[in-house]
């Protein structure tokens, strides 16, 4: 890797620098979740290779890229994860979102090949209304479970709770789930998430200002990320997170991500579905001028 000097870095014409990659590398998922918005993106044909993935991170270390995120669909539908994992350069954090259903049988494998941590998403702590949200049966609640247990006992940690508050639904077992991650003794962060509103699901919307003045009341210490300007609470020793949708000025003014589709397109916005570039060819050569044409074409969603 070249020695990254102060111009070279990724900037897009609003100033932000891309310092992350979020790649999707599946839109296949063993769950329906009623919410899901599929990472903004529901026309990708196919699956991005092995070496298509691990060009372009190659490419985006040389401009600074430290940060690397995989996410789906459900990426650990991907039997080939783990070779994904080890084709990666070294980096600062390689993280994945995963619901946790197949995560138990391959959380070593998948630490042994370079995961770092792991977010995994469960909104509630009760099965019949788990299985309503996901539109699942059987025992997938319990698997979820175990994903988290195997995660932080491999050191896939912190691993970040990400648990959509539906209004009526899972916004009243907050407590329930701050004492749930309380028992992994700082292993595991509790992200609340803000449902955004993709599939008609307004029904379910909360009242988010009353959610943080909540959280705000009984935090012992506030903290605020640089990503997003986001707000991190301690509770009684439990770090909680509280998450936006990002349709928003805060949100978009402190992006520094580039998204990836999961058939390789390189994707400037989550929101937006007509600047797309495609890499899904691309050799190691290629890549870093189709990576700055796409940066050139970020324009934040919501402006001031």
């Amino acid at each position: 890797m070249n020695q990254t000097s102060l111009k070279d870095v990724l900037t897009d014409p609003f100033g932000r620098t891309i310092k992350s990659l979020r790649i999707s590398i599946t839109n296949r998922c063993n769950l329906n979740c009623i919410y899901c918005h599929h990472e903004g993106d529901t026309d990708s044909q196919g699956e991005m290779s092995v070496e298509t993935i691990s060009n372009i991170v190659h490419a985006a270390i040389d401009y600074g890229v430290n940060r690397v995120k995989f996410s789906g669909g459900e990426p650990l539908l991907r039997k080939d994860f783990e070779e994904i994992l080890l084709s990666l350069p070294k980096l600062k954090d390689v993280s994945a979102t995963t619901n946790g259903i197949l995560l138990k049988e391959r959380a070593h494998s998948l630490k042994e090949a370079g995961l770092d941590r792991v977010n995994i998403s469960l909104d509630t702590l009760d099965p019949e209304k788990y299985h309503y949200i996901t539109n699942s049966n059987g025992k997938m609640f319990e698997k979820v479970l175990e994903g988290i247990h195997s995660a932080v006992d491999v050191g896939l940690t912190p691993v970040k709770l990400n648990m959509v508050l539906l209004k009526g639904l899972t916004d009243i077992e907050i407590d329930d789930m701050l004492e749930f991650t309380s028992e992994y003794k700082g292993q595991v962060i509790l992200q609340l998430i803000e449902l955004m509103d993709f599939n008609d699901v307004s029904s379910y919307q909360i009242d988010a200002d009353l959610i943080e003045k909540n959280l705000n009341l009984r935090a012992d210490e506030v903290r605020i990320r640089s990503m997003h300007r986001r707000k991190k609470y301690i509770i009684n020793g439990t770090e909680v997170e509280f998450v936006r949708p990002v349709d928003n000025t805060e949100f978009c003014a402190n992006c520094n991500r580039l998204r990836v589709t999961a058939d390789g397109k390189l994707k400037p916005c989550l929101l937006v579905n007509d600047n797309l570039v495609d890499a899904s060819g691309a050799s190691l050569e290629e890549m870093p001028e189709l990576l700055k044409l796409a940066v050139s074409r970020r324009i934040p969603y919501c402006r001031k």
